[in-house]
């Protein structure tokens, strides 16, 4: 084994070490949780509209065939 190998080793692991410590678990996990939360409150905005233009349009159309 080379000097120059275990000092890659030793790089790497500082550099591991250090991106754990700038990211916590935690932070990453709530915001993944936000996102998701935003992400299905827009759907259900969508899902809700959608619904209401199909209604609008039933309805529409029912007085035209009148």
């Amino acid at each position: 084994m080379s000097p120059s190998e275990v000092e890659g080793w030793v790089t790497d692991a500082e550099r591991g070490m250090e991106n754990s410590l700038r990211a916590n678990p935690l932070d990453i996990r709530e915001w993944y949780v936000k996102q998701l939360k935003d992400l299905q409150e827009a759907g259900g905005g969508v899902m809700l509209e959608l619904l209401a233009r199909k209604r609008l349009q039933a309805l529409m159309e029912r007085e035209d065939g009148d």
